[in-house]
């Protein structure tokens, strides 16, 4: 599972709003969503966050394993 904290805690980190963030990078509203509810989007959304930001991958996403999140869910 991917998780988006690096990206929100790095607009904290310099002042940058959620709102400011996704138009800055020029992402849409529903894509805004996902990202706000961990889901997956593709790599050219993650190319923009990036590109708009200045930072890298890490900078923004990390792995978290789905039995960390979940250990109900285990996949088999």
């Amino acid at each position: 599972m991917v998780s988006y904290k690096p990206l929100f805690r790095y607009c904290l980190e310099h002042d940058i709003s959620k709102a400011q963030c996704r138009q800055m990078c020029g992402i849409s509203p529903n894509t805004w969503t996902k990202i706000n509810r961990n889901e997956e989007v593709s790599m050219a959304i993650l190319n923009k966050l990036c590109a708009g930001l200045g930072v890298t991958y890490g900078d923004i996403i990390e792995y978290v394993p789905v039995t960390a999140q979940n250990p109900e869910r285990e996949e088999h």
